[in-house]
Order: structure tokens, then C-alpha cells, then sequence
């Protein structure tokens, strides 16, 4: 019998990160993270390039001293580290059942391999927590979330170092100990996939300093595999009724025309988008991946214990990010359309944001059908959002319609892919309140319920407005999905 709607206690609410939100990044005891180091470089001067990564010694030591650039966006967030009580209200205003938020582990470790946490950034969670719970709102945490101690790349180069895993292992312990009573959702690394595209904020590694980039990646993402692995076996054995996931930036891959050619650049793109998922659902590498190592020269450094310990200690659920979907070509020399950290054929079929995401709501029921029968595991869209242009009218209102009908398209898509018998658990739109674009720097770049007066630059009294959006999804959530 199909399903009429969303199921109960379907977990409705937003999607934040650390480093774009919190700012305080030199108070509390804080270390520097990766994303510290990122200055915001304006569109006229980048055009649609997209360039976060730190790639030498040299060029982080420059940023160090100062030399380099001066406007450091993800270190000011919106200041919700002094403002979170006045915006987990607004988030209970919306009727928010879920906040999606990450803690920052250089907040909790301030070089990464510290030996004792530092208690004035666990207390600072203890206090995001209880005001969360003070609402009913439950709290999905990513542990990792873009926000790698920047000493751990000066020291170990990122995740190329084995030692990492336990590193974090150690974190999430931590962590899990610490507020095992206040938090029952957790997902690993987010966005694992990012890495093949930024080493530097995915893996923390100054690629210019490899030999090897690809087999520097690769070996990287194994050990996030292994720590990812382990952090699953420690919230089990320390949140017994908890539940943990990985999250993968989903990109559902078109092919061009019906020609085999285009056909099977779609496929094997696909088949690396969903490599990640692979081993940490499945708990194993697809022969695909293998071969591919294997025509690549990758060697992957595999310590004895490694695949058994991926296979017994997968995933509960996968969660994913989708804004956009993309389009294969078996022709090389096929012009690319940008966005974000991604580029593909342009769609001629679909209408593209102001930053060139091509907009694809039925891509999202599409890849839930896909995924959900690949894996037969719960499904939760952790981010999905239009970053857009916001005016301010004369009056103070703010009239995202194009946000709502962005919204409403993907969420009518959700519900028909809950039919077609997908058991997807929750939906946290992405930048719930305005915040610093991850891929840009921008302020400009606005997703939010919630307009926060700031710009590029810094400027502005950081006051938070309700958009015409906020009320709408305050009815989507009421009405659990009836109304849109």
C-alpha cells in the first residue's frame, strides 16, 4: 500500500556548519582549522573559479604571517557563538524537530593531537545542547564537518598520515562520552567525496608537497574510511541508541544524449560519486574502485585488519547534500558549466540560480529511488538549498519567493519518492539562517529563513529578520509536508 505523505516523526529542520556560523574563531580556547586560513576573494577578480585550497608550506606560512590577504570570512561566521539562544528560538519558531550542526574539533582539540580536550569548548556545546533540548529541537552533529585542526596539516600533512585516525578516534570518544545523554543522531565526515576535489579542506593536505596527488587522496580517504569505521564502533559501544551516518555531496550524473558513449561517462561518474557510500554502507571497496586503482598505479597502504573493520562497523544511514544534478558527455573537449566545487555539460532542459546551479527537483526523487535501491538503508537529506540574491524592501520585508518555489519543488519530489517506497527519515535545508558560502567566502550568497545583516566584508549589526520564507516553512513543518 503506497504511502500518502511524510511519515511521522519525520525529522523537519536546518543545516549548519561550525566554521560558517560560529565565528569567536580565537576565543574559548580555539584552535586555527583549515577553513581559518581561506580568504574571501570577490567575484570580479575569480569569475566562476572556485579556489579554497592551500596547496604549499609556503603559501600557509604566508597566510600565517599576514602576508596573503586580510579578510578572513569563515572566522567571523555570523557570531552565533555569542547569539545562539536568540537563533535556536527563531529555529523553535520555525517548529524545527532536528538542527543539523557540526562541532568544531579544534574548539574541543586545539592542535588536533592534544592529549585533554579543552573544557571551555565542550562546555560551549553543553550549552548549544541544553538550549536545543529547552525546545525540543534533537541534534544531528557532524563531527567533521570542513573544520580539520590547521596543525595537524603543518605537522602531518592532513589525513595522508595515518596517525590521524586515531586522533579523531580519540575526539569522537570524547565527544560521544560528553554528551551521550544530549545527542542521538551523529554523522562522520561530511561531504567525504569533497576531497577529490579540494584536498586541502577535505583531506588537509598541501598537495604541492605529494609526489603523487591522486594516490595522496586516495590514501587520505582510506584512513577517513578506517576512522569513520571506528567512530561508528564507539558510538555504538558508548551511545548504545544512537544512531550514526556518512554524508556524501550527491551529484546525480545525466548522460547527454542516448549515444552508449554519453551513457557510460554518465555510469562510471556516477559509480565515483557513490564509491564513498560504497565502502561505508556496503563496508567494502567496489571492484570498479579497484580497477580503477589499478589502471591509475594507486596503491592503497592497507594495514591487516583494515577491510574487516570496514565491513563490521558500516553506517546506519546514509545522508547526503543535493543541490544540483549534472550532465556526462562521452566527448572530451565538451564545455563545462561551473558551480560550486563541481562542473558538468550544461542542461538545456533546466533553469540554473545565480550562481550557475543547474536547478533539478525531480534529480532529487530520482537519486532517493537510485540510492535507496542501492543500499536498502534509511535516507536523510542533510542539506539542500538556493543560495540567491536577497533585497531588503523599504519596509524591512524580504520576499524570497524563488526560494519557496526552489523549496516546494524539491520538497514535492521528497514525497513522491516516500511513495514510490524510499524510507527517507529527514529533510535540513542548508543554511537554515544566513551564514559564510563554504565554496565562495560570500556573505552575498544568502539560503537562509533568516537574513543576518552582514556583507562580504564584514560590515553590518549582524540583527537577524524573518524572511517571506521563514513563515512557509513554519507551515511545511506544522503541517508535516500537507502544505506547500
Amino acid at each position: 500500500m503506497k504511502k500518502s505523505g511524510f511519515p511521522e516523526g519525520f525529522l523537519w529542520g536546518g543545516a549548519t556548519a561550525a566554521n560558517q556560523l560560529e565565528g569567536a574563531y580565537n576565543e574559548g580556547g580555539k584552535g586555527l582549522s583549515v577553513f581559518d586560513m581561506v580568504t574571501f576573494v570577490p567575484k570580479e577578480e575569480r569569475g566562476n573559479d572556485i579556489e579554497m585550497d592551500v596547496k604549499s608550506k609556503a603559501e600557509l606560512e604566508a597566510l600565517l604571517a599576514g602576508e596573503e590577504g586580510d579578510n578572513f570570512p569563515k572566522r567571523r561566521g555570523i557570531d552565533f557563538y555569542h547569539r545562539y539562544k536568540e537563533d535556536i528560538a527563531l529555529f523553535a519558531e520555525m517548529g524545527f524537530k532536528t538542527f543539523r550542526m557540526s562541532i568544531s574539533w579544534p574548539r574541543i582539540f586545539p592542535n588536533g593531537d592534544d592529549l585533554e580536550p579543552n573544557e571551555e569548548g565542550l562546555a560551549f556545546y553543553d550549552k548549544v545542547f541544553d538550549e536545543l533540548a529547552k525546545y525540543g529541537i534533537e541534534p544531528l552533529v557532524t563531527l567533521s564537518h570542513y573544520e580539520i585542526p590547521l596543525n595537524l596539516v603543518q605537522k602531518y600533512n592532513g589525513w595522508l598520515d595515518r596517525r590521524l585516525v586515531d586522533f579523531f578516534v580519540h575526539y569522537a570518544e570524547t565527544v560521544f562520552n560528553r554528551y551521550k545523554d544530549k545527542v542521538k543522531y551523529w554523522l562522520t565526515f561530511n561531504e567525504i567525496n569533497i576531497s577529490t576535489l579540494s584536498p586541502y579542506i577535505g583531506s588537509g593536505i598541501l598537495i604541492e608537497e605529494v609526489e603523487n596527488k591522486e594516490q595522496a587522496i586516495y590514501q587520505a580517504l582510506h584512513h577517513q574510511f578506517v576512522a569513520s569505521s571506528r567512530a561508528v564502533k564507539a558510538c555504538h559501544d558508548i551511545i548504545p541508541d544512537a544512531q550514526i551516518g556518512c554524508m556524501l555531496a550527491r551529484m546525480e550524473v545525466y548522460p547527454e544524449t542516448c549515444n552508449p558513449d554519453d551513457v557510460l561517462a554518465a555510469l562510471e561518474e556516477d559509480q565515483k560519486n557513490l564509491f564513498f557510500t560504497d565502502v561505508q554502507v556496503r563496508g567494502y571497496y567496489p571492484s570498479f574502485m579497484l580497477s580503477y586503482f589499478e589502471e591509475n598505479d594507486i596503491q592503497i597502504d592497507m594495514l591487516p585488519g583494515d577491510e574487516e573493520l570496514l565491513l563490521q562497523h558500516t553506517v546506519d544511514f546514509l545522508s547526503f547534500s543535493y543541490y544540483m544534478s549534472m550532465v556526462a558527455s562521452g566527448a572530451p573537449d565538451k564545455l563545462k558549466e561551473k558551480g560550486n566545487f563541481f562542473s558538468g555539460v550544461k542542461n538545456p532542459y533546466l533553469e540554473s540560480s545565480d550562481w550557475g546551479w543547474q536547478i533539478d527537483p525531480k534529480g532529487l526523487r530520482i537519486t532517493l529511488k537510485k540510492m535507496y535501491d542501492r543500499y536498502q538503508v534509511p535516507l536523510f537529506i542533510v542539506e539542500n538549498g538556493l543560495g540567491a540574491y536577497d533585497k531588503v524592501e523599504d519596509d524591512g520585508s524580504i520576499n524570497d519567493d524563488y526560494r519557496i518555489a526552489y523549496m516546494k519543488a524539491h520538497i514535492e519530489q521528497m514525497k513522491e519518492a516516500i511513495k514510490d517506497g524510499v524510507d527517507l527519515i529527514g529533510y535540513t535545508s542548508w543554511g537554515c539562517i544566513d551564514l559564510i558560502s563554504a565554496g565562495t567566502s560570500e556573505m552575498s550568497k544568502r539560503y537562509g529563513f533568516i537574513y543576518v545583516d552582514q556583507d562580504d566584508y564584514g560590515n553590518g549589526t549582524l540583527k537577524r529578520s524573518k524572511k517571506k520564507s521563514f513563515d512557509w516553512y513554519k507551515q511545511v513543518i506544522a503541517t508535516n509536508g500537507q502544505e506547500l
